[in-house]
C-alpha cells in the first residue's frame, strides 16, 4: 500500500543497491547511493585502534582507482567509503581491507558499532581478568624467589610460573598480537607490533633462563606488564566509548524495525531498512516512529521533546509531520513515509555528529603525520638502546633487553594519536545537547579563528515567520483571481514570506499558472496564458509591470504583479528570535564585528539593525553581492563566519571561512553550512564559538602533554631507569591523562560568570534534548529568495 504524494526518489535517495551476484548483494545490503554513479558503503572495523590503522585503511583503500573518497573514524570503529559503481564493485573494497589485515563487517542500521565495541570491551575483560589472575600467582611464587630459596626450589618455582604465564599470555595477549600480526600481514606498523614485540621478548627471555637453570626469570614481569597494558587498554575503551555517547543515544532511539499496512489492510513486519518513501507505517502506542512522515490516519499524544526540546506531549493528526525517534504516546496512527531511514532525522544528525569525528584539520593532519613516523622510529631507537647498552655493558644482553622492552612500550604514541578526535567528539557531544550539530570536525579550527560575522535577516535574525497583508495602496488591485495565482506561485517557494502570502490568501489556488520555477534571489515567477506573472522583491516584479506611481508604497519590498498590470504590494513584519538581543550584546563584548547582510529592502532590514543596535547594514544584497560582501572581507584579512538560511545565502555560506545556518534552513544552505543549530533561539552562534575556542585550547594542551610525556620518558627509558612495568603503566596513564584533559570540556569553569547565550567558559552542560526543525523541510524544497 502507498500513499498519495509520496515524494519521487531518485539518486542520492538512499535506496539499497542491487547488484549481480550473491556476494555482491550480501556486501551492498547497507550501501546507498548518494550522487550519480557514485555510492556509499560503511564497513564495521572492531580492530581499529590507532591513527596508524585509520592511515593504514585509508591509505589502502584509496589505492583503489574508483574509490572517491575514505574515512575511517576511530571512535565509531566505522569505515565510509565513497566509490563510483561503474569502474568498480564493492567486492574489491571488500578485499583491500582483508588485505590491510583487518577484520571486518557491513554496517547494519540494526546493530550499529555499538554491538561490536560491546563485544570487544567483553573480550578485553576476560583477558584482563586471566591476565590478573595469573600475574597473582606468578608474584606470589616469585616472593619465595626474592626470599632466598635454594635453588632447586627456584628452578621448581620458575617451572610451575611458566607452565601459568605461558598459556595466560598467549590467551590474554590476543587483542596485541592479532592486531600486531594483522598489521604485518598487511606490511604495516602500528602501535601493537611494538607492545608485541615487549611481551614476547620478556616472556622469551625468561623462558630461556628457567630452561638454562639460571636463578633470575622475568615471568612475573612479563605477565604484570601485560595486566598493565590491559588495563590502559580497557580503560582507553571505556572513555572513548564515554565520549561518543550522544551518538549511541541516537543510535537507541532508532527502531529495528515497523508494521506497514497493505493493500488489504494487513499488517506486516519489515527490517528498518527495507522501508521506503510511499509506504504506510502503523506506530502503536508506546512505540518510536521509525521514520520521518506524515500522519494520515488517527490522532495521537507524541513525546517530541527529542525534536522539540519540551517535554509536553503535543497532539498529532491528518496532515501533522512527524520525525523518527519521536515517542507515540496514547493513540496507534498510520504515517505516509516521506523519507527513508538514511535520510530521517535521526540520519542525517547521526552522520552530522560522526563527520565531526571524520574532518580533517590542522590539528589532526600534524597528529597524523607525528604519529606516521612513530612505528619505525620506535623500532630503531629500541635497536640503538639495544646495540648502545650491549657496547656498555660489554654483552650483557639480559639488561640489554631489558631497556630495549621499555623504550617499545613507553614510546607508544596513544596520547598523540588521542590528542585531537577524542576533543573533537566531546566539543560535538556538547554542542549536540545544545541543539547545535557540526558537519565537518575541521570547523572547530576554523570557527575558532573568527572576528568578524555576518548575520542574514530573514529566518537567521528573526523567526522566519513574517506576518504578512496587503498594503493599503494595493487593497483594490487584489481581486479573487490574482489571489489565487498569488497563492500558487506562493506555495512553490520555501521562503517564509512566500510561505505566509499562501497561509494569508484563504481562497483555493489557480490551475492556470504554468511554468512556475523560482529564481534565487528575485521571487517566483510563472505564466498564465502566455503571459509573465510574479512574486518577489518589488524592483524584480517592477520589471514586468505598468505600475502607476501613486499605486507604489516605497515602504513595501515584497509585490505580486501580472505582465502589463500593476503591482499588488504587501506590507510584512516579523519576529525577532528568541535571545537575539542577548546574543547580539554579548558578541560586541569579544570584539567580534558584526553586520547584516539581507535581500530585503532598506526600510525592514535598517528596522531590525536598529532594532538589535547593529551599525553595519546592506540591503538588496544580491547572492553575488554576499560573495562579495565576504571577499572584501577576506582581502582585509577578516575571518568571517557567515550565518544564513536560504538559497540565496548558500554561496555566501561556502565561501565563508566557517558558516553556520538554523534547521529550517533550504537544503542546500544547510548542505552548505559547517554548523546547523536548531533551536529558535540565536544564543547557538555564541555557544558554538565558545565551544569552538575551548576545543582549541584542549587541542594544544594534549600536544603539549603528549609531548612533554614522550621527552621526559623517553630520555629516562634509554637510560635504563624505567622498568618494563613502570613503562607499561606510565603508557597507559599517558593516554589517560589525555582523554582525562578532553573531558574537562565537560566542566563549566567556576572562575567564569555563566551568560544567557552560553559564550563565556560557563556554558550550560544540563543534558537537554535536541530541539530541530530539521526534517520538516520539503525535500524538495526550491530555496530563499530574501
Amino acid at each position: 500500500m502507498s500513499c498519495c504524494g509520496a515524494p519521487t526518489i531518485e539518486t542520492g535517495s538512499g535506496y539499497s543497491v542491487v547488484s549481480g551476484t550473491a556476494e555482491e548483494n550480501e556486501l551492498l545490503a547497507s550501501s546507498h547511493k548518494i550522487g550519480e554513479n557514485l555510492i556509499q558503503s560503511d564497513f564495521v572495523v572492531p580492530d581499529m585502534h590507532c591513527v596508524a590503522c585509520i592511515r593504514s585503511l585509508e591509505k589502502t583503500i584509496g589505492k583503489l582507482p574508483f574509490v572517491s573518497r575514505v574515512r575511517a573514524n576511530l571512535s565509531l570503529k566505522k569505515v565510509s567509503v565513497v566509490w563510483h559503481q561503474g569502474s568498480g564493485n564493492i567486492i574489491g573494497i571488500d578485499r583491500a581491507i582483508s588485505e590491510a589485515g583487518f577484520d571486518h563487517s557491513v554496517f547494519d542500521l540494526s546493530t550499529d558499532s555499538e554491538d561490536a565495541n560491546a563485544n570487544s570491551a567483553n573480550k578485553l575483560l576476560i583477558a584482563l581478568a586471566v591476565a590478573g589472575f595469573a600475574a597473582v600467582n606468578i608474584m606470589l611464587l616469585s616472593i619465595s624467589v626474592w626470599s632466598g630459596a635454594d635453588l632447586e626450589t627456584t628452578k621448581l618455582f620458575h617451572l610451575i610460573s611458566g607452565i601459568i604465564a605461558v598459556p595466560a599470555v598467549f590467551f590474554s595477549g590476543q587483542p596485541f598480537f592479532r592486531s600486531a600480526l594483522a598489521a604485518l600481514r598487511g606490511r604495516r606498523l602500528n602501535m601493537d607490533v611494538p607492545i608485541s614485540l615487549a611481551v614476547l621478548l620478556a616472556l622469551g627471555m625468561s623462558v630461556y633462563e628457567s630452561m638454562a637453570g639460571g636463578r633470575q626469570a622475568y615471568f612475573d614481569a612479563a605477565v604484570t606488564l601485560l595486566f598493565f597494558l590491559l588495563i590502559g587498554r580497557y580503560l582507553d575503551n571505556l572513555m572513548r566509548d564515554k565520549a561518543r555517547s550522544a551518538v549511541v543515544q541516537l543510535s537507541r532511539l532508532a527502531v529495528k524495525g515497523a508494521m506497514t499496512v497493505g493493500e488489504d489492510s494487513s499488517l506486516t513486519y519489515i527490517e528498518l531498512d527495507e522501508i521506503v518513501p510511499g509506504m504506510i507505517v502503523r506506530v502503536m502506542p508506546g512505540d518510536r516512529v521509525p521514520v520521518d512522515g506524515e500522519v494520515i490516519k488517527g490522532q495521537s499524544d507524541v513525546d517530541r521533546s527529542l525534536v522539540s526540546g519540551e517535554s509536553v506531549p503535543l497532539m498529532v493528526k491528518c496532515g501533522h509531520f512527524v520525525e523518527a525517534g519521536i515517542l507515540n504516546l496514547t493513540g496507534a496512527i498510520d504515517i505516509c513515509v516521506q523519507r527513508d531511514a538514511r535520510h530521517s532525522f535521526l540520519g542525517e544528525v547521526t552522520r552530522m555528529m560522526e563527520a565531526a569525528e571524520q574532518g580533517r584539520g590542522n590539528y589532526t593532519r600534524i597528529a597524523d603525520r607525528m604519529a606516521r613516523i612513530y612505528a619505525p622510529a620506535v623500532h630503531l631507537l629500541a635497536a640503538l638502546a639495544f646495540v648502545g647498552w650491549m657496547l656498555y655493558t660489554k654483552g650483557d644482553w639480559h639488561v640489554s633487553i631489558y631497556v630495549a622492552i621499555s623504550v617499545l612500550i613507553i614510546t607508544c604514541p596513544c596520547a598523540l594519536g588521542l590528542a585531537v578526535p577524542v576533543v573533537h567528539v566531546i566539543a560535538a557531544r556538547r554542542l549536540f545537547k545544545q541543539g547545535i550539530i557540526i558537519r565537518d570536525g575541521s570547523g572547530f579550527e576554523r570557527l575558532e579563528e573568527i572576528d568578524y560575522i555576518i548575520f542574514d535577516k530573514t529566518g537567521t535574525l528573526t523567526s522566519g515567520i513574517p506576518q504578512v497583508e496587503v498594503s493599503a495602496r494595493s487593497a483594490g488591485l487584489f481581486d479573487d483571481n490574482a489571489a489565487a495565482i498569488a497563492k500558487t506561485l506562493a506555495k512553490h517557494s520555501s521562503h517564509p514570506f512566500s510561505k505566509s502570502i499562501a497561509e494569508f490568501i484563504k481562497g483555493s489556488t489557480s490551475s492556470d499558472v504554468t511554468e512556475i520555477r523560482e529564481v534565487p534571489g528575485a521571487g517566483v515567477e510563472g505564466r498564465v496564458s502566455g503571459n509573465l506573472t510574479r512574486l518577489g522583491r518589488r524592483q524584480w516584479v517592477a520589471q514586468i509591470t505598468d505600475d502607476n506611481p501613486r499605486n507604489v508604497d516605497p515602504n513595501s519590498a515584497l509585490s505580486f504583479a501580472l505582465e502589463g498590470g500593476n503591482s499588488v504590494m504587501f506590507e510584512t513584519s516579523e519576529e525577532i528570535r528568541k535571545d537575539s538581543f542577548e546574543t547580539i550584546a554579548e558578541l560586541k563584548t569579544t570584539g567580534i564585528d558584526i553586520e547584516i547582510l539581507s535581500g530585503d529592502g532598506m526600510n525592514p532590514v535598517k528596522n531590525i539593525a536598529d532594532r538589535l543596535t547593529v551599525s553595519d547594514f546592506y540591503h538588496s544584497q544580491t547572492p553575488a553581492d554576499k560573495i562579495a560582501r565576504i571577499n572584501q572581507l577576506k582581502q582585509q584579512g577578516k575571518k568571517v563566519l557567515m550565518a544564513g538560511d536560504g538559497l540565496n545565502d548558500s554561496p555566501a555560506l561556502a565561501a565563508a571561512h566557517v558558516s553556520i545556518a538554523p534547521a529550517n534552513a533550504s537544503d542546500i544552505a544547510r548542505q552548505a553550512a559547517d554548523f546547523v543549530f536548531t533551536r529558535q533561539s540565536l544564543s547557538a552562534v555564541p555557544f558554538a564559538i565558545n565551544i569552538a575556542k575551548r576545543s582549541g585550547n584542549l587541542v594544544r594542551q594534549n600536544f603539549t602533554l603528549a609531548i612533554l610525556y614522550n621527552a621526559i620518558a623517553i630520555p629516562f627509558a634509554v637510560a635504563g631507569y624505567i622498568t618494563p612495568l613502570i613503562a607499561a603503566i606510565a603508557m597507559s596513564a599517558s593516554s589517560i591523562v589525555v582523554v582525562t584533559n578532553s573531558m574537562r570540556l565537560n566542566l563549566d569553569p567556576g572562575n567564569q560568570k555563566k551568560s544567557k547565550t552560553g559564550l563565556s567558559s560557563g556554558d550550560d552542560d544540563s543534558l537537554v534534548s535536541v530541539a530541530t526543525d530539521i526534517s520538516n523541510m520539503d525535500t524538495n524544497t526550491k530555496g530563499h529568495w530574501a
